[in-house]
């Protein structure tokens, strides 16, 4: 039994397709099916059911396959000992960031990242919450920017900075004239959202459902940006709430339109997270440090109270 195996054996467990999982581990298919049948054999067992279409692991391959996901990120680890102890930061890690702060983050920090670090081999992908935390528990993220508190087991948090919720109020509604708002002054029938599965959606309800009642079925305008938002609210569809830093890219004339919060100000909690066998704590601590640094010149909000990510019932 070797850990090459082992490796195709979660690849085709992942992809349940002998051609595919050969593409992602970068072999021939003859190669991968002749490993892995000398896998079987070796144990005396079938770790796949090949008669279904697509393949299925049966039921002691469940069982192997949760243990050799073990056995290979514990030997990936191996040399992330080695980068640790000599103190080098680099290779490659991967980094999933969640939408809402995709757009307005990276760009303050990818060049200084990479201009400092040029060893490490960042491949940064967009996800929602939710696949994020599957992705790093399962192993195929070293870390993520999310949202936080997340209250999942297993998942330290490092928080970066607090992002204020700040209201997009245009002239044509009652709030417009207010200098300041109140959370007691949202009607959640009258915010703009954006579409399921953006925690930030589920940080407004969370918000406003302090205070009153919200029924899912009296949304009609969900959207997948903040710029559609915008351009809804600026046509008299109602208001919507945006992270602070959002709003540094609006138009002069869209300014006017932003009111924000009485303190303390409802705010997200922005960190990176990871798991807590995570080894490549250098290249954590090294993304901490530049991202930490760079916020501190856009965002100097201290007094602010957290707003849940978590769906509330």
């Amino acid at each position: 039994m070797t850990i090459t195996q082992l490796h195709y054996v979660l690849a085709v467990a992942e992809y349940q397709n002998f051609t595919k999982a050969a593409q992602k581990v970068f072999v021939t298919q003859p190669t991968l099916s002749m490993q892995i049948q000398k896998l079987e054999e070796e144990l005396k067992i079938q770790i796949f059911d090949r008669s279904k279409k697509p393949i299925e692991l049966t039921d002691v391959g469940r069982k192997i396959v949760h243990q050799a996901k073990n056995i290979v990120n514990e030997s990936d680890r191996i040399k992330d000992i080695v980068d640790q102890q000599k103190g080098f930061i680099g290779g490659e890690f991967r980094l999933g960031i969640i939408p809402t702060v995709m757009p307005t983050l990276l760009p303050m920090f990818l060049r200084n990242f990479t201009n400092k670090y040029p060893k490490v081999k960042l491949k940064i992908e967009e996800l929602h919450t939710e696949a994020i935390i599957e992705k790093l528990k399962e192993g195929h993220l070293d870390a993520a920017i999310a949202a936080t508190p997340l209250e999942q087991e297993n998942i330290k948090e490092w928080a970066l900075y607090y992002e204020p919720f700040v209201a997009y109020v245009p002239p044509s509604h009652p709030l417009y004239p207010n200098k300041k708002l109140n959370v007691d002054d949202l009607n959640i029938d009258q915010i703009l959202l954006l579409e399921d599965g953006h925690c930030f959606k589920e940080g407004i309800l969370n918000l406003c459902k302090t205070n009153k009642t919200y029924e899912e079925s009296s949304f009609q305008l969900e959207s997948g940006s903040f710029e559609t938002l915008v351009k809804l609210s600026n046509e008299g569809m109602g208001m919507t709430l945006l992270p602070y830093l959002h709003t540094l890219d609006l138009h002069e004339k869209e300014m006017g339109n932003l009111k924000m919060f009485e303190e303390p100000a409802p705010a997200r909690s922005v960190s990176i997270i990871f798991h807590k066998s995570e080894l490549k704590i250098q290249i954590i601590e090294a993304l901490h440090q530049i991202i930490a640094g760079v916020i501190k010149g856009a965002i100097a909000f201290q007094n602010v109270k957290i707003i849940s990510p978590l769906h509330k019932k």
